[in-house]
């Protein structure tokens, strides 16, 4: 049907890959691009099928354009680092192909990550007749078309949302991440914001814990209130919500050690200057840290990711949990990578298939729970994110 290009290979642009080629009658050619064409090859040489590689640097406006127009993709796939966001945006518009990514923009130099700037291309999109899909990950992504799904199927009004994000995986390692280190840790120290009557209330980071038991035995976890981007999109799409959070897991292990690496510097964003050479303390500590992309094969236990709604049907109070289990060794035997870029990584070949399909193309620039939130559900379930509706009788992480 149509070719793609993808920008990125690390783990989940590893995720992306097979997916896409699991489908050669949607992606009908494939490119693989990024700075280190090496990672693209050895991608590449897991697939059954034959893709194109490239070597691409994503924050050089001229070459991406040189590149698209050489290949010239209906799309692009965006799986780069969310710094890049603009640069490929920019792109894509000088070379009139659509764009899709996972993560919003987050400038280099402030760890402070908002929509601002990718909506303001919304005009420049809509007049070259172009789409632009922000956000086809799970969080943000899957979570946000679980909200519009239940907003559509299941209530009136929405008034309150719950993400819950939670890694009941092992990989063995004393301390790691599951996605790119200097993006997690960027994250995870960032002020916490929720949504709260009308306004984002800001509190410090991680400094709201509860406890979670997951369904079908995953376990009963710590998670503590974060930021999350999708937070802003949602409240800003579903003016009914009077409170929004995001939670996530951390291990006692995990927080112990980002705490003492953020007090001996490590987790800076500033450069400092090392033996005659500036260095950023958070991106020389990446390097120390195991790559993502290798804990496939080490990676033990699952994932359950989903969202509590609170709201009103037919004049009543509903309490509706929809959520996606996924199981690391499983994730690995399928495409050699963990649950955590593979819950990135599916979404993002779901959203690239409806704009690809014509479900979900219109001009502008695009949050994913603007578009029907229909056809992604029920290829979620297809392409192995299956995800459960439960109802329940109350619902309360305030301690």
């Amino acid at each position: 049907m149509s070719k793609v290009l993808i920008i990125g290979a690390g783990g989940v642009g590893g995720v992306v890959t097979h997916k896409c080629a699991q489908l050669p009658e949607i992606f009908s050619e494939i490119v693989l691009a990024s700075r280190t064409e090496s990672k693209c090859k050895a991608i590449a040489a897991q697939l059954n099928r034959t893709i194109k590689t490239a070597q691409i640097d994503a924050d050089n406006v001229p070459e991406l354009v040189a590149l698209i127009n050489d290949e010239k993709p209906s799309l692009v796939i965006n799986v780069a680092l969310p710094y890049q966001d603009l640069t490929i945006m920019d792109a894509c518009l000088a070379a009139g192909v659509h764009y899709m990514d996972t993560a919003n923009y987050e400038p280099l130099d402030t760890a402070k990550f908002e929509y601002k700037w990718q909506w303001a291309y919304h005009d420049k999109f809509e007049k070259a007749g172009l789409t632009a899909l922000l956000g086809s990950g799970f969080d943000p992504g899957a979570t946000n078309v679980f909200t519009a799904y239940l907003a559509k199927h299941y209530f009136d009004e929405i008034h309150e949302l719950d993400i819950i994000d939670v890694n009941g995986g092992d990989h063995g390692y004393p301390f790691a991440t599951n996605f790119n280190p200097e993006i997690n840790i960027r994250e995870v120290t960032a002020e916490c914001r929720h949504w709260e009557n009308g306004e984002f209330v800001t509190t410090p980071a991680m400094s709201k814990k509860a406890q979670f038991t997951c369904p079908e035995e995953v376990g009963t976890f710590n998670i503590y209130r974060m930021y999350h981007e999708e937070l802003e999109s949602l409240s800003k799409h579903y003016p009914t919500l009077k409170r929004a959070q995001f939670w996530m897991s951390f291990s006692d292990n995990y927080l112990n050690h980002l705490e003492v690496l953020g007090n001996v510097g490590m987790t800076g964003i500033e450069e400092v200057e090392y033996q005659g050479q500036k260095i950023v303390p958070i991106q020389f500590l990446a390097k120390l840290l195991p790559d993502p992309s290798s804990l496939g094969p080490r990676t033990k236990g699952r994932t359950c990711i989903g969202c509590v709604v609170r709201g009103l049907k037919d004049g009543k109070e509903r309490i509706v949990y929809i959520y996606n289990i996924c199981d690391h060794q499983a994730c690995y035997e399928e495409v050699q990578s963990q649950a955590i870029s593979y819950t990135t990584g599916v979404p993002a070949m779901i959203g690239a298939m409806n704009i690809l399909k014509g479900d979900w193309v219109k001009p502008g620039v695009w949050n994913i729970e603007q578009f029907d939130p229909d056809p992604f559900m029920e290829a979620m379930n297809k392409y192995g994110l299956p995800w459960k509706v439960v109802e329940l009788t109350d619902f309360n992480l305030d301690q």
